[in-house]
């Protein structure tokens, strides 16, 4: 499926900068220690996409769903902001070159978009789980893209 979440005209103000950087490393840091265990009414994982203009690899804590089959849900919400968040565009250009980190062991996965039906099925099945992001959607005018990262067949590699 395609990811082709077009930016809203209006949102909340999406973070940025060191301190936001600094933050997001110190959440993935504790995500590898814990599992991905959080007191945010959600578990997490650590998410591994390649620039889509570098080329580099990019690293970012994200809240995640299970999605069925060995999946998980993610939402490019960025806390409700007008625009996606920049691993959204990452994981467009590069959806087979992702990994997570997750319950103590690196997955090589495929993003994939969710449109339609089984968007709507998850979108609930999210929303009752952690209200918070009924909330954010609520903020911005454009859909949020809810993406299922899919295990590849490589063999899985534990964590260090």
């Amino acid at each position: 499926m395609s990811f082709d979440t077009p930016a809203g005209t209006r949102g909340s103000r999406q973070p940025t900068g060191w301190v936001f950087r600094s933050l997001n490393k110190l959440m993935a840091r504790r995500i590898r220690r814990t599992g991905g265990a959080t007191s945010m009414g959600f578990n997490a994982l650590v998410l591994t996409s390649v620039g889509r203009k570098s080329g580099l690899e990019r690293t970012t804590p994200v809240g995640y769903f299970p999605g069925g089959d060995d999946s998980w849900l993610i939402v490019a919400s960025a806390a409700g902001a007008a625009g996606n968040p920049a691993w959204y565009h990452n994981l467009a250009a590069h959806p087979d070159k992702v990994r997570v980190e997750v319950g103590g062991r690196t997955v090589a996965v495929v993003a994939e978009q969710l449109h339609g039906a089984e968007r709507e099925q998850a979108w609930e099945q999210i929303t009752a789980a952690a209200p918070r992001f009924a909330q954010y959607q609520d903020k911005t005018d454009r859909e949020l893209p809810i993406i299922r990262l899919v295990p590849r067949s490589a063999p899985e590699t534990p964590h260090r």
